[in-house]
């Protein structure tokens, strides 16, 4: 019991449902086999109709949606074994009634005939195309074969016809539940997929904004450095080479914060560090404003735009003049000598993207003598 009891726990939500509709499908078939065999009133009627249930359980463990095991299902001579046997209790059947010469034979053998046909519907014709036609011309050839008059024809043809709709009714509403069951399970890993890329998109764009700034500055700090060692200054180039290893540590531990997930950002520290990356390729900084006035939920992403600016301005411009301005509905980084076109930075994608998620915008605009980058989001 504890094996069966592990197994189901094991099971997907989907699978559970599906395994439960198999169950019970086939558990309604027993359930009609058992009725029909208690009304069957003859033991040959009884013993035709319970092979008919067990080739019609056979025939239904043969689909893969309404299997309990998936053994049957793997076989392909299952299902043609199980209608055969079908057909071949149907057959019997209406020779015994061709035959009959008592009115009760013919009785039970037309009630077993019609039993059968059900079976059959219940198990086979329900699950397959033009499921409706092959009912009606089942009903109608079950209706005459066992038929002593007109009337027991067309009784016969009625009851089999309702009956039979009954079953494909209830069979389409089964499969249709399943099918529902399926495309939630579908959505669910078109979601999960979809997050994994996201967090992927997420943490490429992390990766740009925390590297990016580092290595522009490593790069910028380098090549001064090595012009103060032409130029002879060697205290001075020293000091910088220094700084390019600091910044070379501090890249690293950004890093390693970024990829455990717990990188943290400050907008005073960004704008400290914007200061000091534009003064050593030569340009000067001026900040309007207080960063204070940033509402506090928009703090982290203004801080990431301070970052990717000053990188792009390294990275993109000849600027000589920058200025970052703060204010209660926005911010603004401008500054000369731009080079490029606007929007094709990954950086600037990226940071559209973290402005969005807090409702806020990016808006860009260029010149041939000033490129700006202007944020905006509601007061708080």
């Amino acid at each position: 019991m504890s094996r069966w009891t592990a197994r189901w726990r094991a099971l997907p939500a989907g699978a559970k449902f599906r395994l439960y509709t198999g169950i019970t499908y086939q558990s309604a078939i027993a359930a009609v086999v058992v009725a029909m065999t208690v009304t069957a009133r003859s033991p040959w009627a009884a013993a035709g109709i319970v092979l008919a249930g067990i080739a019609a359980v056979v025939a239904v463990e043969a689909r893969a949606d309404f299997a309990v095991s998936s053994e049957l299902a793997t076989h392909r001579w299952v299902l043609p074994v199980a209608i055969a046997t079908l057909m071949g209790v149907w057959l019997a059947c209406a020779v015994v009634a061709g035959q009959a010469d008592d009115e009760s034979v013919l009785v039970r053998a037309r009630m077993a005939g019609v039993y059968v046909a059900v079976l059959g519907v219940f198990s086979v014709v329900s699950l397959i195309r033009y499921k409706w036609w092959i009912l009606l011309a089942l009903s109608v050839v079950t209706g005459l074969v066992f038929a002593s008059s007109p009337s027991t024809a067309v009784a016969g043809t009625v009851v089999t016809f309702l009956c039979g709709a009954f079953v494909i009714a209830t069979t389409w509403l089964t499969v249709w539940g399943l099918r529902v069951v399926d495309e939630v399970e579908h959505a669910k890993e078109i979601e999960a997929e979809l997050q994994v890329a996201q967090e992927r998109l997420r943490f490429a764009r992390d990766l740009h904004d925390v590297v990016g700034r580092g290595f522009s500055a490593i790069a910028v700090k380098s090549e001064l450095a090595v012009a103060l060692s032409r130029a002879g200054n060697i205290d001075r180039a020293t000091a910088e080479m220094d700084e390019v290893k600091a910044l070379a540590v501090e890249s690293m531990g950004q890093m390693r914060e970024l990829v455990r997930g717990y990188r943290g950002i400050d907008l005073l520290g960004e704008v400290a560090g914007a200061r000091s990356l534009l003064a050593a390729v030569g340009c000067a900084l001026g900040v309007e404003g207080d960063p204070a006035a940033v509402p506090p939920r928009f703090h982290e992403v203004a801080a990431w735009v301070v970052r990717e600016g000053t990188t792009n301005i390294v990275e993109h411009s000849a600027a000589t003049t920058a200025t970052l301005a703060f204010g209660g509905s926005g911010m603004s980084l401008r500054n000369d000598g731009p080079r490029g076109i606007p929007g094709q930075h990954s950086g600037l994608r990226g940071l559209a993207e973290r402005l969005a998620a807090v409702g806020a915008s990016l808006a860009v605009t260029a010149s041939s003598d000033e490129f700006v980058l202007e944020i905006l989001w509601e007061k708080q």
